[in-house]
């Protein structure tokens, strides 16, 4: 399986007038940039976002979720929801905020 393209659709159609995003093709899927910072994306069926490490206890916190892990050392600040937990629309646009917050806190990276 590559990655989940029904998510990459979906994730198109909700940030349809987000602005400053690109994507880019990262860790065998796609991945959203934000002014060059990643912000979101997709592993797999995995919805991967980058909540940062003030925010990544209470992100895993929740349901359907597990540090992003897919070399054999989670990254920091990072985590993976699993399909059940974003099912609905509105709660892949929740996740999908949440990286678009943390990323926007960042300053630019590249060409923006």
């Amino acid at each position: 399986m590559a990655y989940d393209e029904g998510m990459e659709a979906r994730i198109d159609e909700i940030m349809e007038e987000w602005e400053h995003y690109e994507k880019k093709r990262m860790f065998g899927g796609i991945c959203y940039l934000k002014r060059g910072n990643m912000a979101f994306g997709i592993w797999k069926d995995h919805l991967i976002v980058r909540c940062g490490p003030e925010a990544c206890g209470t992100c895993l916190s929740e349901e359907n979720t597990k540090p992003f892990d897919v070399t054999g050392k989670a990254m920091s600040g990072w985590v993976m929801v699993a399909p059940p937990g974003i099912e609905e629309d509105p709660d892949l646009e929740r996740w999908m905020r949440i990286g678009d917050e943390f990323s926007s806190s960042l300053p630019p990276k590249g060409r923006t």
